[in-house]
């Protein structure tokens, strides 16, 4: 996501294993994600999988996060190459893709992600600088700064993951712990098959050189999983942010009373 022709190096970041920290942002409103841009998170990712985020809004989200260069990620709706293509193209810094469960998907997903690979080119659009950018400087951001970020979130995907994480062109492979508890037919994230699925997509994800992220409920876990080499975490909402922090000012102003 190169903008004015300052480079974007999150992916750089990622993939030195650098600690980094963002939130989803589950409201399809501009005006959140440019109060998130403010922030110092490394990155914000809109649930465009599981919260009404049409193209509009995705482009709109974008363009709020681009004003103060903050790192934007889409969890796309599926791994549909024209979900791919529209993030992209609209400025994403990377896409996260659900439901990751096989080879052949996780190499779609890089078809569908990458210039030279399968991406259709267009010089036009946002991430292009609406035709600023030579051909050449596109294809170089494609290469180098956009992000694939593969969910693993299933049955496939976990006993798939070593022929997933040997795909050239994923970047990370994002853990979806309460996707997979329902998958297990646990009762929670921290229920031992669970754990244990998690840890092997962990294992398999380090000796093939491939970065990991997850979401926990709790950030008292976060070492746990560093310890396992995660170092991508997506942690909270906004609607959380909203909720803690109308639940704080109940609290305060009751004191009062």
């Amino acid at each position: 996501m190169t903008i004015n022709n300052k480079p974007n190096n999150f992916r750089q970041r990622l993939l030195s294993n650098e600690l980094l920290i963002g939130s989803f942002v589950k409201t399809p409103s501009m005006m959140v994600c440019e109060v998130l841009g403010q922030t110092e998170l490394d990155a914000i990712c809109l649930d465009a999988e599981h919260a009404p985020f049409d193209r509009k809004d995705i482009d709109a989200c974008l363009l709020a996060l681009r004003s103060s260069h903050k790192t934007s990620l889409v969890r796309v709706a599926s791994s549909s190459p024209e979900h791919i293509l529209n993030a992209l193209d609209c400025g994403a810094t990377g896409v996260v893709v659900p439901h990751v469960d096989s080879m052949e998907k996780a190499q779609a997903c890089v078809k569908a992600a990458r210039y030279g690979k399968g991406r259709g080119y267009a010089g036009s659009t946002r991430a292009a600088r609406y035709g600023k950018n030579s051909i050449q400087e596109n294809l170089e951001i494609s290469r180098n700064e956009s992000c694939v970020i593969a969910q693993i979130e299933d049955l496939g995907g976990v006993d798939n993951i070593e022929a997933i994480a040997a795909v050239d062109g994923i970047d990370c492979l994002f853990i979806g712990m309460m996707d997979l508890s329902i998958a297990y037919s646990a009762a929670g994230p921290k229920e031992p098959q669970v754990i244990a699925a998690a840890e092997q997509v962990c294992k398999v994800a380090v000796a093939a050189n491939r970065r990991l992220g997850i979401f926990v409920s709790n950030n008292d876990d976060i070492p746990f999983w560093v310890e396992r080499g995660v170092s991508l975490f997506l942690l909270q909402s906004d609607h959380g942010f909203i909720k803690k922090g109308a639940a704080a000012l109940f609290a305060d102003a009751n004191k009062h009373f």
